[in-house]
């Protein structure tokens, strides 16, 4: 899974840099049964993010082979959910075959929909995927990023990484400290709270969905 770049106006908030770091955002595990959330969201990326995000001009045929083709049983996606339950932005972090001593690696893919950018979810993504690597062993990082994607590297860049120019393209590796007792109890939280999170809006949602047929439904007179 190469060339996984990614436009991050995400990545702070447009009024202080200072309010991504206490605001908590969920963040939900993806699985097979949000391969059509995944579609939907990926497919509404505009012309310019889909070459950031894939390295080219994704067509909607190619875009859906690459969901297809996610394997959750070895790689990790996460996601934000709006309160309509529609993917605000998604995250792919896709774990490289470990051959001989080789140490365990990762790549890095973030999509954050253009009406949802600067609220700080894309650093909120990334940050959890850090996390969820630790906790899996994981020892490098590598992320694909445009050159013009200033707000990702600043984001790498204050997260350790080295990075290296090529062309129009550069390349991040973080290397990532071993997992603690923090990292572990960290993502338990965070796992059990976005699914609660989750639920809510769901609940909020079929609220909204039945009061609507309510009012639409004409009133009935003895």
């Amino acid at each position: 899974m190469s060339n996984q770049t990614e436009i991050l106006e995400a990545a702070l908030p447009a009024d202080s840099a200072a309010t991504a770091a206490w605001a908590w955002v969920a963040v939900r595990t993806l699985g097979p049964q949000h391969r059509s959330h995944m579609l939907t969201h990926l497919t509404a990326l505009g012309d310019f993010d889909r070459s950031l995000r894939f390295g080219q001009l994704a067509t909607d045929e190619q875009i859906r082979a690459y969901v297809e083709r996610i394997d959750f049983e070895r790689d990790q996606a996460f996601g934000i959910f709006d309160r309509r339950l529609q993917l605000a932005a998604m995250a792919h972090l896709a774990f490289e075959p470990v051959l001989g001593e080789s140490e365990p690696t990762a790549e890095f893919g973030v999509s954050v929909l253009e009406r949802w950018r600067r609220r700080g979810y894309g650093a909120r993504l990334f940050d959890h995927a850090v996390t969820h690597a630790r906790n899996r062993g994981v020892r490098n990082l590598l992320i694909h990023i445009a050159r013009e994607n200033s707000a990702m590297l600043a984001i790498v860049r204050r997260a350790g990484a080295e990075v290296q120019f090529d062309g129009a393209e550069a390349t991040a590796q973080l290397p990532l400290p071993q997992d603690t007792l923090a990292t572990q109890i960290e993502e338990l939280v965070g796992h059990q709270a976005a699914e609660l999170d989750y639920r809510f809006k769901r609940h909020v949602l079929r609220l909204d969905k039945l009061r609507e047929v309510c009012l639409l439904s004409p009133l009935v007179r003895p």
